[in-house]
């Protein structure tokens, strides 16, 4: 969705630009080409490797770029330690990137065979393996249900707690044959029978839904009249968090909401790139 993000974006140059979720600077290296001479971007990202890429992918703009290892939930108070106030774009690329899946010690791809990790923020002291092997099966049950909308959740938390007490799991392949167990597999299905549950324990080991909250928040609270919020998001949860915060803000009168329903991906970069048949992109105004 790039070019849709970078036309609802409408930068111009000098503008002070938010990236929230930097990952490799594919969004960031557009961005600069629009705002530069004279403007500025800041692009934030929990994951460390991932902001290394970016370093390379945009070395050719130093000296306009700030990359920060850091949660966007704290976009606030990196924003003030770089003496920005005001901000006249920001960015949220909700997510995992293919990068991060292809990387097996993430721990986050069923695919990809790595230890039960999934911490964006390598700082983060619960991990994914904490999650599955201490974590009581009803606590384990409501994780499943609620970040990763899964209806056997009781079925696939109870075959994890009978899994655990045989020896610890510590693999993704692991997790994934008994999700799958729990569940059933199918070869023909669209996604993995694992997928879900994958999904919610990434969730609850980073947060992502609370951090998503309160970085919403703090970046409507920075924007200037006139200047524009996107958001990219990958799941319903997501999506339904954006979709409610900026229709609160609306009625407050503090944006004007430019997507009436989110832009989806087009044919063309679904056969390009399978995973944005999920992307859903909503932008706001600042009144």
């Amino acid at each position: 969705m790039l070019q849709e993000v970078m036309d609802y974006l409408n930068l111009k140059k000098g503008d002070i630009v938010l990236d929230a979720t930097a990952g490799g600077g594919g969004h960031a290296l557009e961005v600069l080409k629009k705002i530069l001479p004279g403007g500025r971007l800041i692009g934030i990202d929990a994951d460390r490797s991932a902001l290394a890429i970016a370093a390379e992918n945009l070395k050719d703009f130093k000296g306009s770029f700030t990359l920060i290892n850091d949660n966007f939930r704290n976009l606030d108070i990196i924003l003030s330690g770089e003496g920005i106030d005001k901000l006249d774009a920001v960015l949220f690329d909700i997510g995992i990137s293919s990068d991060q899946l292809a990387q097996a010690v993430k721990g986050f791809s069923i695919q990809e065979n790595g230890p039960l990790d999934m911490r964006m923020d390598e700082r983060l002291t619960t991990t994914a393996y904490d999650i599955v092997n201490k974590y009581k099966e009803k606590e384990l049950s409501g994780i499943i249900e609620r970040f990763g909308e899964e209806r056997f959740h009781k079925r696939v938390a109870r075959f994890i707690v009978e899994a655990r007490a045989r020896e610890p799991i510590k693999t993704t392949h692991e997790l994934a044959q008994i999700v799958r167990r729990a569940v059933g597999f199918r070869n023909n299905a669209r996604i993995d029978s694992a997928t879900r549950t994958f999904q919610a324990i990434r969730i609850a080991v980073n947060d992502e839904l609370g951090a998503l909250e309160d970085g919403l928040k703090r970046a409507v609270a920075l924007l200037g009249t006139g200047a524009r919020i996107a958001v990219i998001s990958f799941h319903s949860l997501e999506d339904r968090i954006v979709k409610n915060m900026f229709k609160g803000y609306a009625g407050l009168g503090l944006v004007k909401i430019l997507t009436k329903k989110p832009v989806v991906s087009n044919r063309y970069e679904i056969a390009s790139n399978p995973r944005s048949r999920s992307a859903k992109l909503r932008v706001a105004e600042r009144i």
